[in-house]
């Protein structure tokens, strides 16, 4: 059963840890990232097998990490509560062509991702062509281009 328990600390410290470290750490990975996401892998697997590296207990381990994943996305489909807590809101970073400040800071977004965002999926290359733009839940910057 301690498998059972360091699987599922496990899985929801790294949800909390996520959860915590913004929506662009998932969206986008930069180097340094990228080695720090290999250094959490296994770090996590040396803390979820301790000394244990039967393939029943991989077996065990991945059927818990799963099943905590099932467990969370039927909460979330059935609480839009829970689902708001689990994963966020959109979060406004342009409305009406201004730029909000304090979204920005707040997710680490500059000026110029929004900028690259626009002219990769609305083709727009000026912030006053861009009317709204939001970060997703996902991370990715969603771009509401002015009328023409």
């Amino acid at each position: 059963m301690e498998p059972v328990f360091r699987g599922i600390t496990i899985y929801l410290f790294l949800w909390l840890i996520f959860r915590v470290s913004g929506k662009r750490t998932l969206a986008q990975t930069s180097p340094f990232e990228l080695v720090l996401l290999l250094i959490i892998s296994e770090v996590t697997n040396q803390a979820m097998v301790d000394s244990d590296h039967s393939i029943t207990n991989a077996i065990l381990l991945i059927i818990t990490l799963v099943g905590m994943s099932i467990l969370l996305s039927v909460i979330k489909h059935y609480s839009p509560a829970a689902s708001r807590w689990l994963e966020g809101l959109p979060l406004p970073l342009v409305r009406d062509g201004e730029l909000l400040r304090e979204n920005l800071d707040k997710t680490r977004v500059d000026e110029a991702e929004i900028m690259k965002s626009a002219r990769c999926t609305q083709g727009v290359d000026r912030m006053d062509d861009v009317r709204d733009a939001t970060i997703e839940n996902d991370g990715t910057i969603s771009i509401v281009p002015r009328e023409p």
